[in-house]
């Protein structure tokens, strides 16, 4: 199947419809979504959208929030450009009909988040994500030039004398087929499913960071994943993430004796950065040799319940009533804050190649994502990006990369093919909240083993399948991540190693860049 448009989006979260948008009055769009445009990140996001309208309130003091978060590695332009942008397009969606929550005055209600100085974060109750996600798909396909695509999986980008010049993807059946296109860009989200614990979807296995990165585009920051500290930790049950919205009503954690701990951790307490509670988390439960869990019983409960119905219902279904009962909570992979490297109006390394979103690495979140930054990222980058799109400069402007290499022992073992169980295992344990050199070492080799393996069956063209290509993205993603943890030797925001706990400007504090080397 060969198609043809104007322009090609993979993805159809906030970042994607928002690049739609901007791409509409210029051509025709085709976007592809690798399953129901309901099963994104983006309508898994509960807290809300960060921006700084409040009476006590400035993109100054929002962009210092986010550098602090970012543990000194956030690209100043790119959170200026965020936290001055960021309240006009979000005032936008409310002139798009987003139903926020309002105050008794008809302004938006603005929540308190961990690390934000101020209340700026708009809600829609618990599922913010999902409304704006409404918003946007209905302001995007009322448009005729725009077709979608549904269950269709792009696999890898077409490259022509160093331009891309659009995608191949697999089709709901199975067969290949391709998009040319002006411009291309990947909005896929994040990579949660690289992990064996995770709040995100079953979609978000990195294929947009994959399909660049094997497309020869730069990756960069690729050690920085954040794992959010309050997951629903019941066995049987899902993996829920409990919104750090709840504690920024009041909310705190306490130990299986009932103590709140964070102030023994933190001086912020509960609302401490989000690497910090979740790290906190693992090792009071190993000091008590218990549990942890979020208590909200201290709060009104019918506050507690209309404030958060989605969160509510769903502990429920669990057996656990929100406003009564202390909640089992565990870490779990949440947020990529590496990626495909960009530059401000979403260029990759690749002319005629952009991305935008969770799957892009402007480096606005330096090493830790600031709460509720993530759909606000979206929402402007996105934007961004299509505008460049429609102006027709391709020209990559990303700064001069850094490399470098992470020494790793040589596989000493005939290597076998793991499955995705396996390798999400591996790096739950290895490359999860706490790292080390030994365990970092290990997955590298297993995983560069795994990746030759790939390599080999796509070079002799191997047939491909959905499930065949899934494993490809975990596996590739799962090699970059493991390669840049093994790579900096020190601990920095969502990045800690056991045998570098400390900072090092002198030596690490820069961004390093990975690119596919061919032979």
């Amino acid at each position: 199947m060969d198609l043809r448009g104007d322009y090609v989006i993979v993805g159809s979260g906030i970042a994607g419809l928002r690049a739609a948008v901007e791409l509409a009055p210029a051509g025709n769009i085709v976007i592809i979504t690798k399953a129901d445009p309901s099963e994104s990140n983006t309508e898994y996001a509960q807290g809300g959208i960060a921006a700084a309208i409040g009476p006590d309130d400035s993109p100054m003091l929002h962009a210092g929030d986010t550098m602090t978060a970012g543990d000194g590695l956030c690209d100043e332009r790119a959170v200026r450009v965020l936290t001055e942008e960021g309240p006009r397009y979000t005032l936008e969606l409310l002139e798009w009909g987003a139903r926020f929550n309002l105050d008794a005055d008809g302004r938006p209600a603005l929540a308190s988040e961990g690390a934000h100085s101020v209340r700026r974060v708009l809600h829609a109750s618990d599922a913010t994500g999902r409304e704006i996600g409404r918003v946007l798909w209905e302001r995007t396909t009322s448009r005729t030039q725009i077709s979608v695509l549904k269950n269709t999986l792009a696999t890898s980008a077409i490259v022509e004398d160093g331009t891309c010049t659009g995608i191949q993807f697999l089709d709901d059946r199975g067969r290949p087929g391709r998009v040319r296109a002006r411009a291309t860009l990947l909005a896929t989200g994040g990579a949660g499913q690289v992990f064996a614990q995770t709040t995100n979807p079953a979609v978000a296995t990195g294929d947009g960071a994959a399909v660049a990165y094997r497309a020869g585009a730069r990756v960069a920051d690729m050690e920085f994943v954040q794992f959010h500290p309050t997951v629903l930790d019941v066995e049987g049950a899902p993996r829920f993430l409990l919104s750090e919205a709840l504690r920024g009503e009041g909310a705190r954690l306490v130990n299986a004796d009932g103590e709140a701990f964070m102030l023994n951790y933190h001086p912020s307490g509960d609302l401490a950065p989000r690497d910090v509670v979740a790290r906190s988390i693992v090792r009071e439960s190993q000091r008590t040799n218990g549990p942890v869990y979020l208590s909200l019983k201290h709060l009104k409960a019918a506050e507690v319940h209309r404030r958060f119905p989605m969160i509510s219902a769903t502990v429920l279904k669990a057996g656990f009533d929100l406003s009564r009962d202390p909640i089992p909570v565990g870490p779990a992979a949440h947020y990529l804050m590496g990626g495909v490297e960009t530059d401000l109006e979403g260029r990759t390394s690749i002319p005629g190649l952009f991305a935008a979103g969770e799957v892009a690495c402007t480096r606005v979140h330096g090493a830790n994502r600031l709460a509720s930054n993530s759909l606000l990222e979206g929402l402007v980058f996105g934007a961004r990006a299509g505008i460049a799109m429609t102006a027709g400069d391709y020209t990559p402007r990303l700064p001069e990369p850094v490399f470098r290499e992470a020494a790793s022992s040589a596989w000493l073992e005939a290597p076998r093919e793991m499955d995705e169980t396996e390798i999400r295992a591996m790096m739950w344990k290895s490359v999860g909240l706490f790292r080390d050199r030994e365990s970092l070492r290990a997955a590298v080799n297993q995983l560069q083993a795994q990746e030759s393996m790939l390599e080999e069956a796509l070079t002799n063209g191997a047939p491909m399948d959905h499930a065949a290509w899934r494993r490809a993205s975990i596996v590739s993603v799962a090699a970059l991540i493991a390669r840049a943890a093994l790579r900096r030797q020190e601990s920095r925001g969502g990045h800690f190693r056991t045998d570098f706990p400390a900072h090092d400007d002198l030596q690490w504090k820069t961004h390093i860049t990975d690119v596919m080397h061919r032979s």
